[in-house]
C-alpha cells in the first residue's frame, strides 16, 4: 500500500469488508502498514515507497455470506467483476482502494 493511507485500508478492509483489525507489534508499526483478519485469515498491507498495486497475484477469500458481502461492496461503488470460467464455483474479482487485485468465492 501506499505511504500514509493507513485510513483508507481501514475504511475497505475493517469497515467495508467486515475484517478485524490485527495491532502489528511495536517494531513493525514503526514502518506503517496494516494488518487484518477474518476467521484463520490475515492480510498484511505493509507500505512500498514506490508502490505498484498486485494486479494479477492475488488472495483468494472464502465469503461467508457472499451475496450480502458483494451487495454491500458494490452499494459502496467497488466494481464486482463475475467470474465463471471455474464450473460450479461462484466467484468475483475487487479491487482494493490501492489498485490490488482480491478474489472473493462464494
Amino acid at each position: 500500500m501506499p505511504m500514509g493511507k493507513e485510513d483508507t485500508a481501514r475504511r475497505f478492509y475493517r469497515d467495508l469488508m467486515g475484517m478485524n483489525e490485527v495491532p502489528k507489534p511495536p517494531e513493525l508499526a514503526k514502518r506503517g502498514g496494516c494488518w487484518f483478519e477474518s476467521g484463520a485469515v490475515q492480510i498484511h498491507l505493509g507500505v512500498e515507497k514506490e508502490f505498484r498495486p498486485a494486479m494479477k497475484a492475488h488472495p483468494a477469500l472464502r465469503c461467508n455470506n457472499y451475496p450480502a458481502l458483494i451487495a454491500q461492496l458494490r452499494r459502496a461503488g467497488i466494481e464486482v467483476n463475475e467470474a465463471s470460467d471455474i464450473p460450479g464455483v461462484r466467484r468475483c474479482h475487487i479491487h482494493d482502494p490501492f489498485g490490488n487485485r482480491i478474489e472473493l468465492i462464494g
